[in-house]
């Protein structure tokens, strides 16, 4: 799959078929995100994978919507080291999202509403925060394959200013 078709047929999703990913397809997920750019080339992005059910229902616990991370095979941390921006969080985290549809994997950004103990469950260091989490599977069969309904997106022209708003 092209980059362009994998990025605009990728839907988020929280139906996950139980089957585990396989370790190459993950790791060229987590290559993807390691390879994303970053400000001034700081690459503050770290990533915790938790595959264990019991990891994922404590991290889970720390997002208000985030039933799906325990459905899910493996879900992946986005830390930020001291300093880091949500924008370098972002860019490494797309990719990995696009990375992953283009291998078959769907997947759903899950916010944490309660970093601290996102971060006490992790163990992470001082000053280290989550980002987002990432929950990763190959979707619940019949789940469909296909681009967004354009009338459900605003339109190019709504969106597109040129030289001035």
């Amino acid at each position: 799959m092209d980059a362009y078709t994998a990025i605009v047929t990728k839907r988020d999703t929280r139906a996950f078929d139980p089957r585990p990913v396989p370790e190459d397809v993950l790791g060229r997920i987590l290559q993807a995100g390691r390879m994303a750019g970053s400000s001034k080339n700081t690459q503050p992005v770290r990533f915790v994978v938790l595959q264990q059910p019991e990891r994922r229902t404590e991290l889970a616990a720390c997002g208000d919507f985030s039933a799906h991370m325990h459905e899910a095979p493996v879900c992946i941390a986005v830390v930020l080291t001291p300093g880091g921006g949500a924008f370098d969080a972002g860019r490494a985290a797309q990719n990995m999202m696009v990375a992953g549809w283009a291998e078959g994997v769907t997947s759903c950004p899950t916010s944490m509403h309660r970093p601290a103990g996102a971060a006490q469950a992790l163990g992470l260091p001082p000053g280290h925060t989550v980002a987002i989490v990432l929950a990763l599977g190959y979707p619940r069969p019949g789940y469909p394959r296909r681009p967004r309904p354009e009338s459900r997106r605003l339109p190019l022209d709504e969106l597109v200013h040129r030289e001035s708003w």
